[in-house]
């Protein structure tokens, strides 16, 4: 027998939290290190590490209705990996919607409603806003349907469960890496920041953490740009920045941000003066760290996190115990450390192509 959620405080104390299950098979992706916070959605309650497996089967093939802001960039086909195979690993029927962007709440509360009118059993939500979606949550839960927060964060108290981490800590994670290079009393470096699109829970997170990590250093954020994760729309902004800022020294921001900095750079002949750092993981950043273009970037292992927004849903109905706030451990991948990273957790593999169904 296995334990699921085997946390290290409470064995310690005695305690364990156990789960039904068989064998973890050789090949698996658990058990996975994880954060659970105690009360549950609460960034700043405490937490305690966990080792998560999840179920081996599902006892019959429920529907899940999974919506995410968009496909644009790899951060979310990850997640997409992560969810499609878990359903396949549990036996259970995924719907994969998409909004289009971060300025289609309504189509993303439309898609939802859609799911739900279907048969839904169970909903996965990669939030377009923190509280734009507290009426829909507040009406799919009046259905007895859970409602799994991923990746982005929502502000409601209804959620069942929440499959995420701290977007404040992998900001302050990639401002901490600069402050250290920069400390208090060095000479002043001067850095762009594109937090990503103005609304959003996760850009708030990350805007606010980012910002306290260099506070007391000598990085200057001298402009802050908010806008959607499309490729276009971050180089138009890094493009505006550069045209009002040709002494910068770092353009730090979203993965997309990093991945469309270095051509325009790269054009411009600014390599060597201005440095890169994104505040999440994608291909284009791994590519990066490892050719020398991108400093550094923290990972939230997006792969597991859709893994187990899915066994969290499959948990709930069905009865079983649940942790109802977790997340992957944070660790920060540089340019020293990248050759001993396994992107599996992080990364969809090379040549997925988007699933948006599952039976």
């Amino acid at each position: 027998m296995r334990s699921v959620l085997e946390s290290r405080a409470a064995l310690a104390a005695g305690l364990l939290i156990a789960f039904a299950g068989s064998a973890v098979a050789a090949d698996a992706w658990y058990p996975y290190e994880v954060e659970s916070w105690n009360p549950p959605f609460d960034m700043a309650s405490p937490r305690e590490k966990l080792s998560y497996v999840p179920l081996e089967k599902a006892s019959k093939p429920w529907e899940i209705c999974v919506s995410f802001p968009h496909m644009k960039d790899a951060y979310w086909l990850a997640v997409d990996y992560g969810v499609a195979e878990e359903a396949k690993d549990l036996g259970v029927k995924m719907q994969l919607v998409e909004a289009g962007g971060y300025t289609e709440l309504e189509k993303q509360i439309s898609q939802i409603e859609d799911c739900v009118a279907a048969g839904a059993n169970a909903v996965i939500i990669g939030a377009i806003s923190f509280d734009g979606l507290n009426n829909l949550v507040h009406e799919v839960r009046s259905k007895d349907i859970p409602v799994i927060d991923v990746i982005n964060g929502m502000s409601s108290p209804e959620l069942s469960a929440k499959s995420l981490v701290s977007f404040g800590e992998m900001g302050a994670k990639t401002g901490e890496f600069l402050a250290k290079m920069h400390p208090a009393g060095s000479d002043p470096v001067k850095v762009g920041w594109f937090p990503g699109p103005a609304g959003a829970g996760w850009v708030e997170a990350g805007n606010t953490g980012f910002l306290e990590a260099v506070k007391g250093s000598a990085v200057e954020v001298v402009e802050t740009k908010y806008g959607d994760t499309g490729k276009e729309a971050q180089s138009a902004l890094i493009e505006d920045t550069l045209g009002a800022y040709p002494d910068l020294d770092y353009i730090a921001g979203t993965a997309v941000t990093a991945e469309a900095a270095i051509p325009i750079l790269r054009s411009r002949g600014l390599t060597d003066q201005i440095k890169v750092l994104s505040y999440y993981y994608t291909p284009g950043v791994d590519q990066g760290i490892r050719r020398g273009q991108i400093l550094a970037a923290p990972t939230d292992s997006p792969v597991i996190q859709g893994r187990i927004a899915v066994d969290q849903a499959v948990r709930i109905l069905e009865g079983q115990d649940f942790a109802k706030h977790v997340g992957p451990a944070l660790f920060v991948v540089s340019q020293d450390n990248i050759a001993d990273f396994d992107p599996g957790s992080t990364l969809a593999p090379d040549g997925f192509s988007p699933v948006f169904r599952v039976e």
